[in-house]
C-alpha cells in the first residue's frame, strides 16, 4: 500500500483551503463491496440520491491523515470528533430535482464543522465545484452570514428567476463557480462545511442506483475544536 499523497489548494476570495488526499483510504475496495451490500435509501430531503450508513469502523487508520490536517491546515488543535459517515449515490435526474437540488449549498455553519467528501469509483462520474454568490461575494456561509445568505438569495430569485431543473454547471447570475475538482479513485477533499458546493456531474451522467454502475462516493462529517 502506498502512502496517502496531500496537497493542498486555496481557493476564491476568501481563501479556504480544500485539501486533497490521494489514497484516502487504507482499504478503498472493501468499502466498496460492503457498499453494495447495503440497503440504499432516501435520507433527508437535501442530497439528490440514494444513502446507506457506513460502518464507525470507516475511519479506522484515518487519524494518522486526519488528526494532522485537522490541526496544521484548519487550525484545530484541542479535540477531534468523527460525527458520521454516509455511502452516497447521485440518483436524482435533473428534471426531478428541487430547487435546493438546483443550486450550491454548504453542509452546516458551526465554527468547527469539517466535511469530507471520499470517492470510490474508478470512472470519472463527476467531481466536486465550489461557488461565490455573486450579490454577496460570500464563499462560505457560517452562523454569523447565514441570515444575510438567505435574505439575498430570496432577492436573488425574484431578480433572475429560479434556476431551471438542472445540475449546477458553472457561472449563472446567482453564482459563480470559484474551483473544480476531479474525481479520482480513493480520493477525498476535505473543507470546512460552511463553503458552497455542489456535485459537478457530467452532462451523460447515469444516475444509476446501483454501488457497480453508480456515483459512488462517501460522505463523512468530523466536529473539531
Amino acid at each position: 500500500m502506498t502512502s496517502p499523497r496531500i496537497r493542498v489548494e486555496a481557493i476564491g476570495r476568501e481563501g479556504e483551503p480544500v485539501v486533497i488526499v490521494d489514497g484516502f483510504s487504507p482499504e478503498p475496495d472493501r468499502l466498496v463491496a460492503e457498499a453494495a451490500a447495503l440497503p440504499f435509501a432516501v435520507m433527508g430531503a437535501f442530497y439528490p440520491g440514494v444513502r446507506a450508513r457506513v460502518a464507525p469502523s470507516y475511519f479506522d487508520g484515518l487519524g494518522v491523515i486526519l488528526a494532522p490536517v485537522v490541526r496544521d491546515i484548519f487550525g484545530y488543535r484541542r479535540r477531534l470528533t468523527f460525527d458520521r459517515a454516509l455511502y452516497s449515490l447521485a440518483t436524482t435526474p435533473p428534471d426531478r430535482l428541487s430547487l435546493a437540488q438546483r443550486i450550491p449549498h454548504f453542509d452546516g455553519v458551526e465554527p468547527g464543522l469539517i466535511a469530507i467528501l471520499h470517492y470510490l469509483t474508478r470512472e470519472d462520474r463527476g467531481g466536486t465545484s465550489f461557488y461565490r454568490q455573486q450579490s454577496t461575494g460570500f464563499e462560505t456561509v457560517d452562523t454569523a452570514r447565514r441570515a444575510h445568505y438567505l435574505e439575498a438569495l430570496r432577492e436573488d430569485f425574484a431578480r433572475h428567476g429560479e434556476p431551471p431543473p438542472a445540475y449546477v454547471a458553472g457561472d449563472s447570475p446567482i453564482f459563480e463557480r470559484i474551483a473544480t475538482f476531479a474525481p479520482a479513485y480513493n480520493r477525498a477533499l476535505i473543507y470546512r462545511s460552511s463553503l458552497l458546493h455542489c456535485a459537478a456531474l457530467p452532462h451523460d451522467a447515469a444516475f444509476a442506483a446501483n454501488v457497480a454502475d453508480g456515483r459512488l462516493t462517501v460522505a463523512s462529517f468530523l466536529s473539531a475544536e
